[in-house]
């Protein structure tokens, strides 16, 4: 049981993802006045009168382009008009039918679904003259809008959630869980979207060996053993001094904005180039923004005999000790090798992340290291701790009530953590301290 359906479809440049971020109450889908910026499916969530519904924003439809991703896109889109239980079909009133406008209307008139044709970027919408020449596509439902100003979108969503409710029984209007959220996050050309197809079980996301070919950040909810997810796709990141494009940039915010809400971050590693200063780069965006973290060492397949892959791993272990509590995992997405090994970890990452310890375990662990002795001191001043809580979770964080709360360093900081790991079972989770004044 899932949400209806609607897929909004059209060539390059007729205003899609404005009129999705419209339709969705959202600026999730990247606009641009560049061609070719959307290129994969992407799901949002609509409402409209009480009435729940999902949209799939696809990329510009071009026949007979050929620019390298167009079969790719073309692809995706048709895909999407076929799981769809409603097609809109948007066409750009300010330039009138174009060749392109006349086969993809051709090719929904044998769909065998119920489209919409919307004549986008008019600012008076009332003035049905400017219609007159669109219905020369044989699509019966013209109607006239705005998606920038917002113009005649509202007699368009009363015909779409008419129709939706028409449709057979086989769908549930109650907004879908969004369950363990999940966001595969790394450099350019590290195999996100290959990794991310093969958790879907799909080819969710349009994969190419050229850097920056996923842009948006691409959801997907899926169900696996039981459990729900989203898994999120997103562009590959670089450091902003190296990003020259507009577009680049606004993949750059949305991956960021998927860390900020993920639960568990995915982090790809090629592990046929080692780790980069990218890479680290990346995998501090992960701990600065607390979500649960796994390394996916990838490609782990057409790396060299045995005293290379000990290498990558000791290089790992070495450069990455800032989040030396994540797992590491090695895989191939391309062909799936070692891949079921993955949902175990993300499910205990996301145990610990979301977990919480009771208190009296926590002050039976403090009283070990009161025992143990090492502390710090500054002059005739002797850090003495407590008392200890769990005062948050996601990820978990610990309040520890001492006299000198001024004392505590960064090392020692290091140090409590790591007796704390060493005790009970984080894996997968950063912890969060804080101190309190208790006299």
């Amino acid at each position: 049981m899932s949400l209806p359906l609607v897929a909004v479809v059209g060539r390059p440049n007729v205003g899609k993802s404005t009129f999705v971020n419209r339709l969705a109450d959202s600026n999730d889908a990247i606009v641009h006045e560049m061609r070719g910026v959307t290129r994969d499916r992407s799901y949002h969530q609509a409402l409209w009168n009480g009435f729940h519904f999902r949209l799939v924003d696809t990329g510009g439809i071009e026949m007979g382009s050929d620019d390298s991703f167009q079969s790719s896109i073309r692809e995706q889109a048709f895909c999407a008009t076929e799981q769809a239980d409603l097609v809109i079909f948007i066409v750009d009133g300010t330039v009138g039918i174009q060749q392109d406008d006349q086969e993809v209307a051709r090719l929904l008139q044998r769909a065998n679904k119920p489209v919409l044709l919307v004549v986008n970027k008019l600012d008076n919408p009332s003035d049905e003259s400017a219609l007159w020449e669109f219905y020369s596509l044989g699509l019966p439902e013209v109607f006239a809008i705005s998606s920038l100003h917002g113009h005649g979108t509202g007699d368009l969503l009363d015909e779409v959630v008419k129709q939706l409710k028409s449709l057979p029984c086989d769908t549930t209007n109650t907004p879908e869980e969004e369950g363990i959220n999940i966001a595969i996050i790394g450099r350019p050309n590290a195999g996100k979207s290959s990794l991310a197809n093969k958790l879907v079980g799909k080819e969710r996301s349009i994969v190419a060996n050229i850097a920056g070919t996923t842009r948006d950040a691409i959801d997907t909810h899926i169900v696996h053993d039981g459990t729900a997810y989203t898994i999120v796709d997103t562009a590959g990141l670089r450091r902003k001094s190296q990003i020259d494009e507009s577009v680049e940039y606004y993949g750059f915010v949305r991956a960021m904005r998927a860390i900020d809400r993920a639960d568990v971050a995915l982090l790809v590693i090629d592990s046929t180039l080692g780790l980069t200063d990218q890479d680290q780069r990346v995998a501090r965006f992960a701990l600065d923004r607390g979500c649960a973290l796994i390394v996916v060492l990838n490609k782990w397949d057409i790396v060299g005999d045995a005293q290379a892959k000990e290498d990558v791993r000791t290089l790992i272990k070495d450069r990455l000790m800032f989040v030396g509590y994540a797992p590491v995992i090695a895989l191939s997405a391309l062909t799936g090798k070692n891949l079921q090994n993955i949902w175990a970890h993300i499910n205990h990452a996301y145990q610990n992340y979301t977990g919480s310890i009771p208190t009296n375990k926590l002050n039976v662990w403090l009283e070990d290291i009161r025992h143990f002795g090492h502390t710090i001191s500054s002059g005739k001043s002797i850090l003495r701790l407590k008392y200890i809580t769990q005062t948050g979770t996601c990820p978990p964080v610990f309040t520890l009530f001492a006299n000198r709360p001024d004392l505590v360093d960064d090392n020692y900081e290091r140090y409590l953590e790591n007796r704390m790991r060493e005790q009970f079972d984080l894996e997968g989770t950063p912890v969060r301290f804080k101190f309190k004044k208790k006299d």
